[in-house]
């Protein structure tokens, strides 16, 4: 293969490599603080009711978060739970509000073991947040653990 082809598709394949906006970890606060605790590496949720468990908040993130593809991703596992749990992550925009995206499609249910959980959040040109929140929901009882929490981009 000619150098110039190798290069052109190699750039195209770092062009969609995500990278890293923020990674997380039990030596950070979780802004809830009371249905939530450190057990060993990961966080663990004992849900009694329906919940929204807020876990971190991401402020003004770098100018270059607008035309790409937002991930947040974690590691989830469950024990007993009657219900589901899934990722939920708000984007709020100066004077047009807050949206979400929510992993509705990989919710978690009953006893699992560790699997890899993402929502994405599509932004256009001059979609600029100025705060992204990133949250477990649960609708249910039982108990979640979360670690390897992430904010990802990539560009489109």
């Amino acid at each position: 293969m000619s150098n110039w082809l190798a290069d052109i598709l190699l750039q195209n394949k770092k062009d969609r490599i995500p990278s890293v906006i923020r990674r997380f970890g039990t030596a950070d606060a979780t802004l809830s603080r009371d249905t939530i605790t450190v057990e060993g590496a990961a966080w663990l949720v004992e849900a009694k009711e329906d919940q929204v468990v807020r876990l971190f908040e991401v402020a003004a993130p770098d100018a270059e978060v607008e035309q790409c593809l937002l991930t947040y991703r974690a590691s989830l596992k469950s024990e007993d739970l009657k219900g589901r749990a899934f990722l939920e992550m708000w984007c709020r925009f100066p004077g047009r509000g807050e949206f979400f995206s929510r992993g509705l499609n990989q919710p978690l249910k009953g006893t699992t073991a560790w699997t890899s959980h993402e929502t994405p959040f599509r932004l256009k040109k001059g979609q600029r947040p100025d705060l992204i929140k990133l949250n477990l929901a649960v609708e249910g009882r039982g108990k979640i653990w979360i670690t390897d929490v992430e904010l990802l981009k990539m560009p489109r």
